[in-house]
C-alpha cells in the first residue's frame, strides 16, 4: 500500500489513535529509545530518518502532510522534555518558514497540510508572521494553559 500521509515531525506519534496507521508514512530526523526520569519509555521509531527542511520525496506526492514539529526553544538539551519534544534551532523562524514550504513541495495540489502548535514559548501569531507565502485557512486552539492550535493549509 502506497502511504498517502506524510508526517514530517512525528516523535513518538503521541496524538495517533494508531500509531501504526497503514496510511501515514512517519518521517522524523531523530531515532530515540530511552527510558525517562519517572520510568515511562520513550520511542521515537519513524519509517524513515528525514529533515523536515530537504525532504527526499518527489513534488506532489501526499494527499496530506501532518507538520507537529518541535516546539521548544529554551529547554536544557538533556532534559526529558527535549527528548520527548525534541528542541527547536535557534533560527526557529527559517525552520518553520522552511518546513511549511517542503510540506507544500511534497502535498499534492488540492492536498491539506495540518500543523499542531504549543504556545508555551513561541505564541502562534509569530510562528504565522515567520511563514512566507502561506496563510492557514482554519484553526483551533484548546482551552489549556498551556495552548495547543491545529491548523489547516490547503494547497
Amino acid at each position: 500500500m502506497k502511504k498517502r500521509i506524510l508526517d514530517m515531525c512525528c516523535g513518538s506519534r503521541m496524538f495517533y489513535f494508531d500509531k501504526q496507521d497503514p496510511h501515514v508514512l512517519f518521517a522524523d530526523i531523530r531515532e530515540v529509545h530511552e527510558t525517562l526520569c519517572d520510568g515511562r519509555k520513550l520511542d521515537i521509531a519513524p519509517d524513515i530518518i528525514a529533515d523536515c527542511t530537504n525532504l527526499p520525496f518527489e513534488d506532489e506526492t501526499f494527499d496530506m502532510v501532518v507538520f507537529d514539529p518541535p516546539h521548544l526553544l529554551k529547554v536544557g538539551e538533556h532534559s526529558w522534555l527535549c527528548k520527548k519534544y525534541g528542541k527547536l534551532p535557534e533560527n526557529w523562524q527559517a525552520f518553520i518558514n522552511d518546513s511549511i514550504h517542503e510540506g507544500m513541495r511534497v502535498l499534492k495540489t488540492n492536498g491539506t497540510l495540518i500543523f499542531k502548535w504549543n504556545e508555551n514559548q513561541i505564541k502562534v501569531h509569530d510562528i504565522l508572521n515567520a511563514i512566507t507565502d502561506y496563510k492557514p485557512i482554519f484553526g483551533h486552539r484548546t482551552t489549556s494553559k498551556n495552548q495547543t492550535i491545529w491548523m489547516a493549509f490547503i494547497k
